[in-house]
């Protein structure tokens, strides 16, 4: 299937134009793909067998909150009935909380699934996506899957997105532009007022598609969503994502905030109900959860703290990280390191970028991240 045009292999197997349905297992096989040669080299051989400390998928390790949890359990004598009453309670629920009306919002199973939809609704059109790079690529990944051109454009020197950079390389053709803030794989962050700017400048030029996942790791006061720009915009959406901070990874579910039009377009590509019962309680239950989101930002906090420490003292470069990942660049053989953390029991993730191999990191636990550190350096020598 590599070899044939995906653009018309799914048109003429799947009907696209009627509605191509997005799986959640299909989008984790998208999610999961490697991110480097270090990493196809890797991947292509049996990982020693035991437990991992995974640090390689940017999960909370603190989640599901116990009101979370409970409310799964309570919603299982439920498991034999659909549940669009409950989806429809929730999209209520999630649209006061985001400040639009429940036909601005779209839920999915995670973000993941969402910006495949959007991969698709607007790559099958060909033309152009543009975004940074190194960043979240699935969305992108999956329109240059479907025909389109993907426009590239480098971090800055801080590894921050290049908004004035982006803005510039908008061309006549360009679909849609993606921008990931905080961004995954860095964890840095670009200010709002930056941000909110770029957003309105780009829209009239093409859609654009803020990735919010990591947003709940700043600070309240700097969580300023771009979503206060979508009541007024048809070309602006923002997705999130309850995998992160509220540690509901494994349940798969997240949400699409944009105009309605906007939505239908991305919406066909995707099924009528994709989250389960489990997963829409334990969502409802976690959005009210400010008592687990205060204290898994803290303790994020200080595991970051063990590793960027570390790679101060060690004088590689990272940036200034501020959510639950952090990429540096590797000090030796990436396939090398992938091969003797396995040994040691870690997972970390390796990406490609300037002609250089980079490490990404995930932060667990404020123990494991100081096992990390030990391991890493024994790795390095």
């Amino acid at each position: 299937m590599e070899n044939l045009s995906r653009r018309n292999w799914l048109k003429s197997s799947f009907g696209l134009a009627s509605g191509f349905v997005v799986t959640s297992s299909f989008v984790n096989h998208l999610i999961a793909a490697p991110a480097s040669q270090a990493e196809r080299e890797f991947f292509s051989i049996v990982s020693n067998g035991g437990k991992k400390i995974r640090l390689n998928s940017n999960e909370n390790p603190y989640g599901p909150s116990e009101k979370a949890k409970k409310a799964v359990i309570n919603i299982l004598s439920e498991g034999n009935r659909y549940a669009f009453n409950e989806l429809e309670d929730l999209r209520k629920t999630i649209a006061s909380k985001e400040g639009v009306d429940p036909s601005y919002i779209l839920i999915g199973a995670g973000s993941g699934e969402l910006l495949v939809q959007t991969g698709i609704a607007y790559g099958i059109e060909g033309g152009r996506v543009l975004s940074s790079y190194p960043t979240f690529t699935l969305l992108m990944n999956y329109a240059q899957q479907m025909g389109a051109i993907w426009d590239k454009v480098d971090l800055n020197e801080k590894l921050e997105y290049n908004y004035e950079a982006l803005l510039s390389a908008i061309k006549a053709d360009t679909k849609l532009v993606f921008f990931c803030n905080p961004n995954n794989p860095t964890g840095t962050f670009v200010s709002t007022d930056i941000v909110k700017s770029f957003c309105v400048e780009a829209s009239k030029k093409t859609l654009v598609y803020a990735d919010e996942a990591y947003l709940e790791f700043l600070e309240p006061s700097m969580q300023k969503s771009m979503v206060s720009l979508v009541q007024n915009n048809p070309n602006i959406v923002v997705s999130k994502t309850f995998s992160k901070i509220y540690g509901l990874a494994g349940l798969r579910i997240g949400y699409l905030v944009g105009q309605p039009d906007t939505l239908k377009k991305i919406a066909k590509y995707g099924d009528t109900i994709s989250p389960s019962q489990t997963a829409i309680a334990a969502a409802k239950a976690s959005l009210g959860d400010e008592d687990f989101m205060k204290l898994t930002r803290e303790k994020n906090a200080a595991a970051r703290k063990v590793l960027t420490d570390y790679l101060q003292q060690k004088k590689f470069y990272c940036g200034d990280p501020k959510t639950n990942v952090v990429l540096f660049p590797a000090p030796k053989s990436a396939k090398e390191i992938l091969s003797q953390l396995d040994e040691k029991g870690f997972l970390i993730r390796v990406w490609d970028y300037q002609s250089k191999e980079w490490c990404r990191v995930s932060i667990g636990t404020q123990e494991e991240m100081k096992s990390f550190v030990k391991a890493f350096d024994e790795v390095i020598g």
